[in-house]
């Protein structure tokens, strides 16, 4: 009798389990089938209106319609209405433009611009090896008519990337006006050439290293600039990080990984608030004073690097607030025509899982440029650049090392232009290399 009522428990246990199971799977494929009904009305409706808007326009519009154009333009719009404000479209030529900037290696004539005052290009770079250098084309020089055009007609970024950049082989006219004021009528032709991201030169007993952004070589070029700063006495490091927009996460990763203790370096926060690790450090650390230097502009990879640098008690911060974007974007997702997407996926959090985003980091020193510095931005050097020579002081300071001994400059194994520093809001700047550094082709940070 018991082992009657036993199966019978049992099967009656069964039945109510199958019942609660199909009740549940049930439940859940009705919501699935909702939302997805949902998105599909959602689609339809878009792709509806669309196409009402596209047949209305063809038929009265009186202008020729550019379909590339347009579907660019569209596509933009898209990501622009996602709300979505670090979402970006790349057309298939900026991509590949975006790819051999990532890769060091650009097609142009090799030069950084920035319309001042005179309305015109002024150069405040000429990489080396470059078909600008070739030419001699000088820092400090004006480009002020290209291919016919007058730059006072063009914004930066119109005369550095439509302009100065194209395909190899390819050439631009420029009319020059070197430093003396002397004007020429040159013909560059357009070629690779590479873009140093790390720049180095010591600063009496302090190593000074600017990083521009976070590139695939970043941390080799980094590895290189901080073993030959020790190999040349250097007691401190200062990181110039000043209009550094960020990168490849991955590289400011390995590049905190050469600088700091064992530990975990960075962490990404999904939107339902899993936290995943993003990186962490080995036990090789270089054991320097350091100061991290820093502005509105410094964004992203950039504070992430500062802010590890302090975490881990290896760094002071100088200069002003950072910028604040502490959100990891996609990968560009590249679409069937050549295109590419990227998208913002996470939220970026420190090795203490510390958040910036909104927010940016606050100098332990508090060094803004002056308002004549910033008058005669482009002008500045290292020595002459009050930003930099307090930083200097503050990583003197934290190696005991006295002013006069930390204030000159040794000129040793000089590799920075000194004219870039400063910041970002001090003039209309571009250049071939820094345009479309926010995306990358790892996530970027």
């Amino acid at each position: 009798m018991n082992k009657k009522i036993s199966i019978g428990l049992a099967i009656t246990i069964a039945i109510i389990a199958m019942t609660v199971t199909f009740s549940i799977t049930m439940i859940l494929a009705m919501q699935l089938y909702d939302r997805t009904v949902t998105a599909v009305q959602e689609k339809a409706a878009m792709y509806d209106k669309i196409a009402e808007l596209d047949n209305y326009v063809r038929s009265n519009t009186f202008y020729e319609i550019n379909p590339e154009t347009l579907s660019d333009t569209i596509a933009s719009g898209y990501m622009l209405g996602t709300g979505d404000r670090y979402a970006t479209y790349y057309t298939a030529k900026a991509y590949s433009e975006l790819l051999d900037i990532q890769n060091g290696a650009l097609i142009g004539i090799g030069v950084d611009v920035a319309k001042d005052s005179s309305g015109y290009a002024r150069i405040i770079k000429v990489y080396a090896g470059s078909p600008a250098a070739e030419m001699g084309l000088e820092q400090g020089g004006y480009i002020t008519v290209i291919d016919g055009t007058d730059v006072k007609t063009l914004t930066t970024r119109e005369a550095v990337l439509a302009r100065l950049r194209g395909q190899e082989g390819t050439s631009c006219v420029l009319t020059y006006l070197s430093p003396l004021s002397e004007s020429s009528e040159l013909t560059l032709p357009r070629s690779a050439y590479e873009v140093p991201t790390v720049e180095y030169q010591m600063l009496g007993s302090c190593g000074y290293l600017r990083i521009r952004n976070f590139g695939s070589g970043t941390a080799s070029e980094l590895d290189y600039a901080v073993r030959r700063a020790q190999s040349e006495g250097a007691a401190s490091l200062v990181f110039d990080l000043r209009d550094n927009p960020g990168g490849l996460l991955s590289a400011a990763v390995d590049c905190i990984d050469l600088l700091v203790p064992e530990g975990p370096i960075a962490y990404a926060e999904a939107r339902d608030g899993s936290i995943t690790e993003q990186g962490t450090s080995g036990a090789n650390e270089v054991m320097l004073p350091m100061v991290c230097l820093v502005n509105g502009s410094t964004a992203s990879s950039a504070e992430l690097f500062a802010l590890s640098l302090r975490e881990f008690g290896k760094a002071q911060l100088a200069g002003t607030r950072t910028m604040g974007k502490g959100t990891i974007q996609s990968a560009p997702q590249k679409l069937s025509d050549g295109s590419a997407v990227v998208i913002t996926t996470a939220r970026l959090l420190s090795g203490q899982q510390t958040a910036f985003d909104g927010a940016g980091l606050e100098p332990d020193l508090e060094a803004p440029l002056s308002a004549e510095e910033e008058q005669a931005y482009y002008d500045l050097t290292p020595e002459t650049d009050s930003q930099v020579q307090r930083a200097v002081e503050l990583a003197n300071t934290a190696a005991g090392v006295s002013s006069s001994q930390g204030s000159s400059s040794s000129g040793a194994g000089s590799e920075a232009d000194p004219s870039a520093s400063g910041e970002a809001n001090s003039g209309d700047a571009g250049s071939e290399a820094a345009s479309s550094t926010a995306a990358s082709s790892e996530a970027e940070g």
